[in-house]
């Protein structure tokens, strides 16, 4: 499911989503069959998870997931460093005029998950859970 941040006023298009989800597979299929020649990425297991493409579809920013969420950096700098082998294998796949620049970022969903998780079981919000405000309305009766 794509990504709306609060900066972001308008959701992907059906042809942002499409051609997205056609890189995430080009890219996973790559990755899945050792395409790439690096000792970092040929020992690692990467999921792509989404890909977000800008407006204009001239960028596509890949999100990555090392399997345990190790060497997430490294990951992404090897990535980087391929990015243009990677184009020229998805542009045979797109047919669109253009293939777009390869941008990688590390998938900080499940980071971010695990914060909302932690926040929830704090005492404070189960303190709050257990004892619940009243309504406004009952007050002014």
């Amino acid at each position: 499911m794509p990504r709306l941040t609060p900066s972001s006023s308008k959701a992907p298009s059906q042809r942002q989503l499409r051609v997205a989800e056609v890189i995430r597979h080009a890219i996973a299929e790559v990755l899945s069959r050792g395409e790439i020649i690096d000792p970092l990425l040929e020992k690692m297991v990467i999921t792509v998870p989404e890909v977000r493409m800008s407006p204009d579809l001239k960028i596509a920013t890949v999100y990555l997931m090392p399997l345990g969420g190790r060497d997430g950096p490294a990951v992404i700098k090897a990535m980087a460093q391929h990015a243009k082998f990677l184009r020229g294998l998805i542009s045979r796949r797109l047919t669109m005029k253009f293939t777009p620049d390869l941008r990688f970022r590390l998938d900080e969903t499940f980071d971010y998950a695990g914060h909302v998780d932690g926040l929830l079981r704090s005492p404070e919000v189960r303190r709050d859970l257990e004892h619940p405000l009243p309504d406004v309305e009952e007050d002014e009766k």
